[in-house]
């Protein structure tokens, strides 16, 4: 059905169980239709489920339109509503909301695994986003092409393609999509990002002929995975022990470690004890190496932990835990 869908699952493609039954997550734009259809193609069990947020009068009826359209693809179609709030903080809301969803829904219907479209200029704004926000080089890692969250293997095979040829093959096949206002409302921090920043950025590089942002981008995403690997090899000798409601790792050989490699340790802890995708700031970072360099006595009260030295180790501890 679609010419260059089984191309677009060269570099990712590999991260699903053709033996196990998959799901795609299924919005009915453009990104998700190309994945559901290129997936459909070689992949002998497959769902798609549409997350509905109910922030349109007419979500249901396209709800139903996606339903007819799985129908007469011969592909399994399952549907869920969400509620969300409409705060500044809503793509942050919503986004926990689907993945709550989703994991109510694998765990009702026995699937382990779906699949996200997130292409090659998802993963760019969402690096400019980071970047906004003061993130190093974890943040700038982007998206992983898999991750496993709440006991379901999220998986993103479309990361190095680009939005532009996924829409192409849908055109060249006749093969309609949703368009979703919302995507168009630059309120919101992606698309104020795609809309408006991304163009201006483009328009600046072009006049002085050095590429576009999206390239530049990805190369920036590249290098910072490539840096969080050493740092990850560099950090790999501290072994954390975790406890109660704390975790912990030898003092000295933190302090000795040099200045970045000590950072990511301090996130790694942070991981081991809050969960993946939970990192320190850079306010706290600071706080830290100020603390070790007036000797790392007592302690130092961060967020929604504490941090101190006690018996020749360095414990991470929820906030209002006992030592």
């Amino acid at each position: 059905m679609l010419r260059d869908g089984g191309a677009w699952l060269r570099d990712y493609g590999h991260l699903i169980d053709r033996t196990q039954p998959l799901a795609v997550a299924f919005s009915g734009g453009a990104d998700s239709t190309a994945l559901l259809l290129a997936l459909a193609a070689c992949h002998p069990a497959i769902e798609a489920w549409h997350i509905d947020h109910g922030w349109h009068p007419d979500a249901a009826d396209q709800a139903r339109q996606l339903a007819d359209r799985c129908a007469g693809w011969g592909i399994s179609f399952r549907s869920q509503q969400v509620v969300c709030s409409l705060t500044h903080n809503r793509e942050a809301d919503a986004r926990t909301a689907r993945l709550q969803a989703f994991a109510a829904m694998a765990r009702r219907h026995g699937i382990t695994q779906l699949a996200l479209a997130h292409h090659a200029d998802d993963q760019a704004e969402t690096v400019l986003m980071r970047l906004l926000h003061g993130d190093g080089v974890r943040g700038c890692r982007g998206m992983p092409p898999v991750q496993q969250i709440a006991g379901l293997r999220l998986i993103r095979p479309l990361l190095t393609q680009p939005r532009a040829a996924l829409r192409q093959a849908l055109r060249q096949a006749d093969i309609p999509w949703l368009d979703d206002p919302s995507n168009r409302d630059t309120a919101l921090r992606r698309n104020h990002i795609r809309l408006r920043l991304l163009p201006a950025m483009n328009h600046a590089l072009a006049a002085r002929h050095q590429g576009d942002a999206t390239g530049l981008l990805l190369r920036w995403q590249r290098q910072a995975v490539r840096i969080a690997a050493a740092l990850d090899q560099a950090s790999s000798a501290i072994a954390i022990t975790p406890h109660p409601q704390a975790v912990s790792i030898p003092w000295q050989p933190w302090r000795d470690l040099p200045r970045p490699v000590r950072a990511w340790t301090l996130q790694r802890m942070a991981e081991a004890l809050f969960g993946a995708g939970v990192c320190l700031g850079r306010r706290h970072i600071e706080l830290i190496e100020a603390w070790r360099q007036r000797g790392g006595r007592h302690g130092v009260d961060l967020s929604r932990c504490r941090l101190e030295r006690r018996q020749r180790r360095l414990w991470l501890r929820k906030a209002g835990q006992p030592r």
